[in-house]
């Protein structure tokens, strides 16, 4: 038996934000391997058009500004209209901003930061919540980071908004934790994906210096976790955030 019947999505219909490449592809790449199908939500409307080709017919794309409320509450209607379900979310759509130090950050770079990674987590998990809801049932993954835990120099605005997408989730998880839905949030480490090409060589190196494993992870083993907690097996846990920084914070 394979791990993805294991842990069987069959029947199950989810959104995956940041879906058309790096770790929102693997993801959504993982969930419609395991039964799913998926809507691939991304603001890139090439690369939605390209990873709805290659992912085949279990897959739907979505251009989406996960910043603009209309369109969130219009992406999670449709998807839930057309499969008649809503059972997966994956939060995953995010950017990192300018390497800067405090003082060499404006307040609109810092207000655009955290209104993508943090206020759209906020927007997509709200409206989400309203056919889990009525449901009983759904599993919500939200993306955060290492940086989200410890703070990386030079990503101020960054780190703030991950620490942020902990700090809901747990909130978010308690909410609803008598019921059926279940949500958790992932720290990565520097996992190698286009994303590093925002960053530069010399803040990459600091982060992987971080890391007792020596490497960076790649996007299969992130999806990998994300398809254990969105299962129908991940019923007692809720609420966490889970490490995957090759050791760097086991807590």
């Amino acid at each position: 038996m394979t791990e993805a019947q294991h842990f069987s999505l069959d029947g199950q219909h989810g959104i995956v934000t940041g879906g058309a490449r790096g770790i929102g592809f693997a993801i959504a790449q993982r969930l419609i391997e395991a039964g799913a199908s998926v809507t691939i939500a991304d603001q890139d409307s090439d690369a939605v058009q390209q990873s709805v080709q290659d992912l085949g017919s279990a897959a739907r794309g979505c251009v989406l500004d996960v910043t603009d409320e209309e369109q969130v509450t219009a992406m999670v209607q449709g998807a839930h209209g057309a499969h008649g379900r809503m059972d997966l979310l994956v939060c995953s759509a995010g950017i990192v901003g300018r390497n800067a130090f405090a003082w060499e950050t404006s307040a609109e770079e810092w207000r655009r930061v955290l209104e993508v990674n943090l206020t759209g987590v906020w927007l997509c998990n709200r409206a989400a919540l309203e056919p889990m809801r009525a449901a009983n049932y759904g599993r919500i993954v939200n993306i955060a980071s290492i940086a989200g835990k410890e703070g990386n120099p030079k990503l101020g605005p960054y780190s703030a908004s991950k620490a942020g997408v902990i700090g809901m989730t747990k909130s978010l998880a308690k909410e609803v934790a008598d019921t059926g839905i279940r949500i958790h949030s992932i720290a990565p480490a520097v996992i190698q994906t286009p994303m590093l090409s925002q960053v530069n060589q010399e803040t990459i190196d600091y982060m992987v210096s971080k890391i007792p494993v020596g490497r960076t992870g790649t996007p299969q083993e992130v999806s990998a976790l994300v398809h254990y907690l969105c299962s129908p097996e991940c019923s007692f846990t809720t609420g966490s955030c889970h490490d995957i920084s090759g050791g760097r914070a086991t807590y």
